[in-house]
């Protein structure tokens, strides 16, 4: 099977994955925990694309949430889907760049992208046949 791993960037970036997920999830019948709740089979299909199998059957999505600021993100915990996320894969500043592209390219941002990178490598390493990845992120800024 191959796997896609799923990049949320920015406030932009993480309410479409957060829709996404929401989503795929609810056309494979996956709740918020990450169990499997569906009565076809055919949606079981495909789940290792999206998702990584971890103990207990529970499908954790195999995503990287990024942003500048933690608010986003803990948006996206306090949902209902929330704890279906890997809570190693949220990776987030402290005060943002406040509209300003250079404060996010060359300061606030370039802190976070080694983190980033380890988190997207380790997503990497545990697949078996990585297809590629897939990114939701905003083109003309917040």
């Amino acid at each position: 099977m191959r796997e896609i791993v799923h990049l949320q960037v920015g406030q932009c970036g993480n309410q479409i994955g957060a829709k996404f997920w929401e989503v795929i999830s609810s056309e494979h019948g996956i709740d918020g925990e990450g169990k499997y709740t569906g009565t076809d089979p055919l949606q079981t299909e495909r789940l290792n694309v999206y998702y990584t199998e971890a103990a207990g059957g529970k499908y954790v999505p195999r995503a990287v949430l990024v942003d500048l600021e933690p608010g986003i993100v803990d948006t996206i915990r306090a949902t209902p889907m929330g704890q279906l996320y890997k809570p190693d894969n949220f990776c987030w500043g402290t005060s943002g760049a406040g509209n300003n592209w250079a404060k996010g390219f060359y300061t606030e941002g370039a802190e976070l992208c080694d983190k980033v990178l380890e988190m997207v490598r380790k997503e990497c390493e545990s697949s078996d046949c990585l297809q590629g990845f897939q990114m939701t992120h905003s083109l003309g800024g917040g």
